[in-house]
């Protein structure tokens, strides 16, 4: 049963559909939640090695389909309907600088615009020049004078953007920006601050003005929820705070899935939907896994032992956030018995996609 009525119809659209019998809303043709293979991804200015097997085999996304050799699967972090910052894994030429070309990629009446997926647009000015070095973990991007020409409205969502595109490649922890070549310590329309140390994950994204009474004391946790593109679905990376008066950021993750989002928006999490589902016990880590004890109502209306794909990304994306946390594993009332929704026993953890929205809408 729903919780709670939502004002926006694609809440309710995804309300209805997201117990139906048979079938999930998200990754309706995956197979797997589990990653594939890992690709090795290069640094900036680095040479490609035809010699490396991972640079020379065709690689396979989460969707099972295959990638051109020609080609690789990139995250690029666009700007939905409901004006909210969401990667969309897209096939892109490779290329020695991918981080540049990334980039190049989420400019307006750029390279992107016959791939740009429907309900999505682009979060940096036409005509912006990009030029990106990476050195020691930091990606230092100088972009050309038409940067500045951005809607205020659009300010932190460029940051995040801009942050989370970069921060994919394992070379890169944080970013400088530049405007031909002069370090911003301001952005240059509404005046965010931007830090010497550089932007990075930790600063959120899409994040979420809770009423937490004292800010201070007080921390961010970065959740993913669902939204709804036609007829297809999305996760949506949140980052919300949540009071210091409990310390286990994995029980404060799996209850804010469970609370759900503000009721403004047309998010949904497959948790909220559920009445009465619980954690019975305190979340567990042990070499990277953690596990999850809930009671019986998190299989919803199933009396098979189905918990909802939506369910059980969610739980793995947002966990997966979380430090030292590599995969989750979930119990009902003390047993493992559980089944995805295709027909597969549940007997091993769950690890994270390596690519959370793959294809296009």
């Amino acid at each position: 049963m729903v919780k709670r009525t939502y004002v926006a119809a694609t809440a309710i659209i995804l309300a209805s559909s997201i117990f139906s019998a048979g079938c999930g809303l998200i990754g309706k043709n995956k197979e797997k939640v589990d990653p594939p293979t890992e690709v090795s991804h290069l640094k900036e200015g680095e040479e490609l090695d035809t010699s490396l097997e991972t640079e020379t085999e065709i690689e396979k996304e989460t969707t099972g389909k295959e990638e051109s050799s020609e080609t690789m699967m990139t995250d690029l972090y666009l700007i939905d309907r409901n004006d909210l910052v969401v990667s969309q894994t897209l096939s892109l030429p490779k290329t020695e600088s991918r981080a540049k070309q990334a980039l190049e990629h989420l400019v307006a009446e750029g390279p992107v615009t016959d791939i740009l997926p429907n309900g999505f647009r682009t979060v940096l000015p036409a005509g912006t020049e990009i030029d990106v070095d990476i050195k020691d973990g930091k990606a230092v991007v100088d972009f050309s004078e038409e940067f500045t020409k951005y809607q205020a409205k659009d300010e932190q969502k460029i940051l995040q953007a801009v942050t989370w595109t970069l921060t994919q490649f394992e070379s890169v922890d944080s970013v400088e920006l530049r405007v031909n070549g002069h370090q911003l310590k301001e952005m240059p329309v509404n005046g965010t601050p931007i830090s010497e140390d550089g932007l990075s994950r930790a600063d959120g994204i899409n994040n979420e003005q809770m009423d937490v009474a004292d800010i201070t004391n007080s921390r961010p946790l970065t959740l993913y929820y669902l939204a709804q593109a036609a007829e297809d679905y999305y996760y949506v990376p949140v980052t919300k705070r949540v009071s210091n008066t409990n310390s286990d950021d994995l029980a404060a993750v799996v209850n804010e899935l469970i609370e759900g989002p503000v009721m403004q928006t047309a998010l949904l999490s497959g948790l909220e939907l559920i009445d009465d589902v619980k954690l019975l016990d305190a979340p567990k880590v042990d070499d990277g896994v953690v596990t999850l004890n809930f009671n019986e109502a998190v299989l919803g209306n199933s009396e098979e032992n189905v918990i909802a794909d939506e369910v059980l990304q969610s739980l793995v994306l947002s966990l997966t956030e979380q430090q030292d946390v590599e995969s989750v594993s979930i119990m009902v009332n003390g047993k493992a018995e559980l089944v995805k929704e295709n027909g597969e026993a549940l007997t091993a953890p769950v690890t994270r996609p390596e690519k959370i929205n793959a294809g296009s809408f």
